[in-house]
């Protein structure tokens, strides 16, 4: 049984997906936040395939939105290594504030357009 929260947050996922969709030229680049972690992917719906992914699963020792951006520009690196340089950024349902706000900008610092 899901909560009032988790439920906006999930009528809020539908209403941004509906506006955005990862392409071949410009794929979409996913962020979800658990209480610990913040995970990336960068993902063709086309194909319906992970292109790049990072975690912020190594950087334990460092405060939360420290991760965030570290997880960025991480994953901005692994992307212009795989030729990717434009994205469309997907929230996931998440208020662009915090961490969400940090690993958009770490992977704007790390090279990414979006």
């Amino acid at each position: 049984m899901t909560t009032k929260k988790e439920q906006r947050r999930i009528k809020i996922k539908y209403r941004v997906r509906n506006k955005i969709s990862g392409t071949t030229e410009c794929p979409r680049m996913s962020v979800f936040r658990s209480n610990k972690q913040i995970y990336v992917q960068i993902i063709n719906d086309e194909t319906a395939s992970t292109l790049v992914a990072a975690s912020s699963l190594g950087f334990e020792a460092m405060p939360k939105k420290e991760q965030a951006a570290k997880v960025g520009e991480a994953v901005a690196k692994k992307a212009l290594e795989a030729g990717i340089t434009k994205v469309v950024f997907d929230r996931n349902g998440y208020l662009y504030h915090g961490r969400v706000k940090e690993v958009a900008e770490g992977a704007r610092k790390g090279g990414l357009k979006f």
